[in-house]
């Protein structure tokens, strides 16, 4: 099993989501963050002050999923979460090394 950590843009979110129902994920973690990176930020004005924001609003999304479909659900949050502009995301994939639905106690790919 592994857990897919992708960071995207948030209106990026919808077409991501549906993009993995498609190939039978059941269930994600959504988490508004911010983000600094090679986007950079940008000047905004406020009341006639110009100011620089550092940290964009980003959405990180977590899906627990088996290992036959790892590399189609990477594909799908590519390929739905891409624009094709610098700051787009990232994609982190780590093993998980146990699962439990805590309402039946069920383990492994049965609590996905």
């Amino acid at each position: 099993m592994k857990l897919i950590t992708a960071v995207i843009k948030p209106f990026k979110l919808d077409e991501v989501r549906e993009a993995l129902s498609e190939i039978g994920v059941q269930g994600l973690t959504v988490t508004e963050v911010k983000g600094f990176g090679r986007q950079k930020g940008h000047t905004e004005l406020y009341r006639g002050a110009e100011y620089v924001v550092d940290f964009l609003p980003k959405v990180k999304l977590e899906v627990a999923v088996d290992d036959d479909i790892t590399e189609r659900a990477i594909e799908a949050i590519e390929n739905a979460g891409k624009t094709g502009k610098i700051g787009d995301g990232k994609i982190f994939i780590a093993d998980l090394t146990e699962v439990i639905r805590i309402r039946t106690g069920e383990t492994g790919k049965e609590a996905l």
